[in-house]
């Protein structure tokens, strides 16, 4: 049975500006890669974050049915914010532990949406450390991004 990854990475040109995604996604049977798949797209005028966040969402909703996969982010704030903070977020409301609304509410319920159909392990890696896998996943946000830049 193949082990399934998913690399996700979210880029940004400014904070907000225009942004791109990037999956790679990689199937392994005893270590040896089977299969790849990459995915990309972007929006005008966005955040990083919720850029990182459709990078996880796109990876969970391309899988046609329901998998083992683990989700390798740089993104602390998916991680954390799927593993730890959404189920405070959800009992307050939506609402932080300081009482201000959740940003990119939609998102995030996408985003556990997408993984209730699976069985999801998340786990963080540092970024632009040299991480293949990550930097491929860089790579694809960035091309992502692309098409909404503006020419240099």
């Amino acid at each position: 049975m193949a082990e399934l990854f998913a690399y996700t990475d979210g880029a940004c040109s400014g904070n907000p500006g225009p942004g791109g995604w990037g999956v790679l996604l990689i199937a392994r049977e005893n270590g040896t890669v089977v299969k790849e798949r990459e995915l990309s797209g972007g929006e005008a005028l966005t955040t990083n974050n919720r850029m990182e966040l459709l990078a996880a969402i796109s990876a969970l909703e391309a899988l046609t049915r329901p998998s083992e996969v683990t989700i390798v982010t740089d993104s602390a704030y998916v991680k954390n914010g799927i593993t730890e903070w959404l189920d405070g977020w959800k009992r307050k409301g939506w609402r932080t532990a300081g009482g201000s609304p959740v940003k990119n509410v939609e998102l995030w319920q996408r985003l556990e949406a997408a993984a209730a159909r699976h069985k999801v392990t998340w786990r963080w890696i540092k970024g632009h450390a040299g991480h293949a896998e990550n930097e491929r996943a860089d790579a694809l946000a960035r091309a992502g991004m692309a098409p909404f830049k503006a020419p240099a």
